[in-house]
């Protein structure tokens, strides 16, 4: 299935979850909500994507794909527990994963053969009748695949609500593709009527209670040859699922190239948010606000807000944005050493870079007329042997130097507005962070 166009929800750094706002946004504000639970299987070895690498621990941005399913399943502060079922060969590698990436709430299961053998143990970890269980039996359960990273809360509410009215419900989207059927011989047969039928999409969720049972009863054949949780409920506990029309973006990770689709998808989201941090020296701060105009107008769809930097830096962490990855910070004629350090010390602390690699671009204007440029180019070269060392905690540095003509006597005096025209040099090119790239190319600013 080819990837969907990106949601517009923001990476969530590691702890806090996000609200239950979309309980009430689901037109049932006074309805309770169930104990919910969610298990994921993650036992297969990717074998159509063409990898060694079992694709749910591909990396992508250098972190592994089932962590970003992770994390979105740990903003939704509604579900109480989250079920992983792996090999026992990769156990060691998930348990690794869960603490690097510092996820919560997060239990493993050792997986089976099949799909539906990995799902049942998860599930099994869950149903307190099992020994040795140490998890609470939820009143509904979802169940999502481990290489889906892009689900919303709506959809995962949507079908825990709907699960808890109906015991299932399915996230479903309209066929790209019409199905046909083959004969023996490899000819048509026939064909479905396409506007008639659904894909059927994760993630699903159930009743406890209904879908345990009707693991428990399901045939070897089921459980060896069967990918279909609706069917099982179905089948074996008379429980029609409730269909819920899902968004573009519960599309899965298959193929090799659905890796760099997945990774294009990332990026975009993590650059929607630019925070400047400005120097208190007058020129500067009044340059930086240009720049910053500048910005909103060719990044018209990136969120973009700034404040003013004490040379003390106490106030850089109220300037940051919560969850923004991105920082432009416009500096003086000084070099401005200890004030970059604070800044990416801060940045450290707040442990954004474990999830998401965190973009710092340096910015720093000259008068090449006063200050010859081989000259500052030499002052600021710490930037490079800088960068290497916090490249080495996924932050990026860049350092961005912009020559501009000292304003004449003359165009003061005739009243024109001096135009401040952009010769970017990067010092250091890090990675390819839409950001970075956008900030990268030449445009004017005009002066006030």
């Amino acid at each position: 299935m080819e990837p969907g166009a990106a949601g517009d929800s923001r990476p969530a750094k590691p702890g806090p979850c996000v609200s239950g706002a979309a309980l009430a946004a689901s037109g049932e504000p006074g309805r309770r909500m169930p104990t919910v639970a969610a298990v994921l299987p993650a036992g297969g070895c990717g074998e159509r994507m063409g990898v060694g690498t079992p694709k749910q621990f591909c990396p992508i941005l250098e972190r592994p794909l089932i962590s970003y399913t992770l994390q979105a399943l740990e903003r939704v502060c509604w579900i109480k527990d989250i079920v992983v079922a792996v090999t026992a060969e990769n156990m060691g590698v998930m348990e690794r994963i869960v603490q690097k990436y510092q996820h919560t709430r997060v239990s493993l299961a050792e997986a089976g053969v099949t799909r539906h053998r990995s799902i049942f143990n998860g599930l099994k970890a869950l149903a307190e009748d099992e020994p040795g269980c140490k998890l609470s039996k939820p009143q509904v359960v979802i169940i999502h695949d481990a290489v889906r990273p892009f689900v919303e809360e709506d959809i995962l509410l949507q079908v825990a609500l709907a699960a808890e009215e109906h015991g299932a419900a399915g996230a479903i989207r309209p066929l790209v593709s019409t199905v046909i059927s083959a004969s023996a011989d490899g000819c048509l047969d026939h064909s479905l009527e396409r506007a008639t039928h659904r894909a059927s999409e994760m993630p699903q969720a159930f009743l406890f209670d209904v879908i345990y049972e009707a693991y428990q009863q399901c045939s070897d054949y089921d459980l060896e040859f069967g990918t279909e949780c609706l069917q099982l409920a179905l089948k074996y506990s008379d429980t029609k699922a409730k269909l819920v029309e899902g968004s573009p973006d519960l599309w899965k990770v298959t193929y090799k190239r659905d890796l760099s689709a997945a990774e294009s998808i990332i990026k975009e989201r993590i650059s929607q948010e630019i925070c400047m941090v400005m120097d208190t020296k007058e020129d500067t701060e009044r340059v930086g606000y240009l720049l910053e105009e500048v910005l909103k107008k060719e990044l018209n769809n990136v969120k973009i807000v700034s404040g003013v930097r004490s040379h003390g830096g106490r106030d850089i962490q109220q300037i940051t944005l919560p969850q923004c990855y991105n920082f432009v910070c416009v500096n003086g004629a000084a070099s401005d050493f200890p004030e970059t350090q604070q800044l990416l010390s801060v940045l450290e602390q707040s442990s954004l870079s474990i999830l998401y690699p965190v973009v710092v671009v340096l910015v720093y204007f000259l008068d090449f007329k006063s200050v010859p440029l081989g000259q500052k180019m030499e002052s600021l070269m710490w930037i490079r042997e800088f960068a290497k060392e916090v490249k080495k905690r996924n932050i990026l540095l860049c350092g961005l130097l912009i020559c501009y003509p000292q304003i004449s006597h003359c165009s003061r005096k005739s009243g024109k507005k001096p135009r401040y025209v952009n010769t970017l040099r990067v010092l250091n090119i890090s990675a390819g962070i839409s950001v970075s790239s956008a900030i990268n190319q030449e445009f004017s600013i005009n002066a006030v």
